[in-house]
C-alpha cells in the first residue's frame, strides 16, 4: 500500500486478514517447538525468510541444532525438501544436474539435480569450493537453473537455508561477497541458557526421538501469505528510517558517526529492499497490517551483519560488523 492511497480502515481490514492467514505459521512454530528448545529467534527468522522470499544463512558452532531446525521446518510444510551436504570434492553437476548421453539414440538428456526442490538445506556451505558455491547464485537470485543450453525455472516456494561453522577453518572456503549478499538474513545461533539446556537434557537424552513433526501447512498457504506481506503498509517516516540506517553504513560521517575508517563497504540497495521486506514479514508474524520502527530495528542486524565489510583498522581495534551495525542502530533516531 502506498501512503497516498491507504486509510486507517484499510489497514485495520488488512490486519484482520493477516491474523487469519498467519494461523498456519503459528501451527508451524508449535510443531517445531516440539523438537527444538531455545531457538525461538531462529525459527522466527526462518519464517521471515519463507514469507519474504529470501534465503537464510545460519552460523553457529556444531551441536546447536541448526540442521535440525531447518529439517523440522521442512517437515512442518507439505512440500519438497533436499538436504545437500557440502564437501570439498562436490561438483556443480552434483548440485544442479548435468547432460547425460544416451548411446541408444545418440542424444543428450537433462538429468536434474537435487536443487530442483522447494526447501534446500545447504549444510556446511563453506566446505564447498567457490565453483560449487557460484552454481547456487543463479538459482538463488533468478529462481532458475541453466543446464547446457536450456534454462529451467524452479518451483515456488524456493528457499535456500545454508549453515556454516565459524570455528573450524581447516577444509573450509570463504563465501564470496556476491553470494553472501544473496542471503536476505544471516542468523547467528548462540548457546542455550541453563534452563533451556536442562530442558534439552530431559527431552533429548534418549536413544530414539520421541517427537515427530507433522505437516501443518502447504505451499499454497505460504504463497497466499506472501501476497498479504506485499500489501503491508510502510509509513513514509518508516521508509526514511530504513534508508537512513542503510545510508549510515555507507556515509557514517553524514549522520555524525565516526566510523568511516572502520567501514570498507556499506549496504547495497539490496540491503534496503531486504530490510523493508523482512520488516513487513516481521509485522505479518506479529499480526499487524503495518510496519513499526521496532520491526525494522529488530531485524536490521540480521539483514546488515553480512553486508557491512570492515577495514583492517576495525579488525585491529577488535571491531566487527555486528558492533558497527549496532552502534548505527543505537545512533539513528527512531521515528
Amino acid at each position: 500500500m502506498t501512503a497516498a492511497a491507504v486509510t486507517r480502515d484499510q489497514i485495520n481490514q488488512l490486519t484482520e486478514e493477516i491474523k487469519l492467514r498467519s494461523e498456519p505459521f503459528r501451527r508451524i512454530v508449535k510443531q517445531v517447538d516440539r523438537v527444538l528448545v531455545g531457538q525461538d529467534k531462529l525459527v522466527q527468522r526462518m519464517l521471515i525468510g519463507l514469507l519474504a522470499n529470501g534465503h537464510l544463512l545460519i552460523e553457529g558452532v556444531p551441536g546447536l541444532a541448526k540442521t535440525t531446525a531447518v529439517a523440522n521446518l521442512a517437515k512442518a510444510i507439505h512440500t519438497g525438501f533436499q538436504r545437500l551436504q557440502f564437501t570439498p570434492d562436490l561438483l556443480p553437476a552434483d548440485l544442479i544436474g548435468t547432460l547425460v548421453y544416451r548411446p541408444q539414440d545418440q542424444t543428450f538428456v537433462v538429468q536434474k539435480g537435487p536443487i530442483f526442490s522447494n526447501l534446500i538445506l545447504a549444510d556446511e556451505i563453506n566446505r564447498a569450493p567457490a565453483k560449487v558455491q557460484s552454481a547456487l547464485l543463479e538459482a538463488m537470485q533468478e529462481r532458475q537453473v541453466t543446464i547446457g543450453s536450456e534454462t529451467f525455472p524452479l518451483d515456488e516456494p524456493f528457499l535456500v537455508m545454508a549453515t556454516q561453522n565459524p570455528v573450524e577453518q581447516e577444509g573450509t572456503y570463504q563465501l564470496p561477497e556476491a553470494q553472501t549478499d544473496r542471503f536476505m538474513l544471516k542468523a547467528v545461533v548462540g548457546y542455550p541458557s541453563r534452563n533451556e539446556e536442562l530442558e534439552i537434557l530431559r527431552r533429548m537424552s534418549k536413544t530414539r526421538p520421541t517427537f515427530d513433526v507433522q505437516p501443518v501447512t502447504c505451499p499454497q498457504e505460504i504463497m497466499a501469505a506472501r501476497e498479504l506481506v506485499d500489501e503491508i503498509y510502510v509509513a513514509p517516516k518508516v521508509e526514511h528510517y530504513i534508508v537512513d540506517i542503510v545510508m549510515a553504513t555507507r556515509t557514517p560521517e553524514a549522520y555524525g558517526l565516526q566510523l568511516s575508517d572502520l567501514i570498507q563497504y556499506g549496504g547495497s540497495p539490496r540491503a534496503t529492499i531486504y530490510l523493508t521486506l523482512a520488516a513487513k514479514a516481521h509485522a505479518f508474524l506479529a499480526g499487524r497490517g503495518y510496519v513499526t520502527p521496532q520491526d525494522v530495528k529488530e531485524i536490521a542486524l540480521d539483514v546488515l551483519r553480512h553486508r557491512v565489510m570492515v577495514t583492517y583498522e576495525a579488525e585491529a581495534e577488535d571491531r566487527n560488523s555486528e558492533s558497527i551495525v549496532t552502534e548505527i542502530l543505537n545512533h539513528i533516531q527512531v521515528p
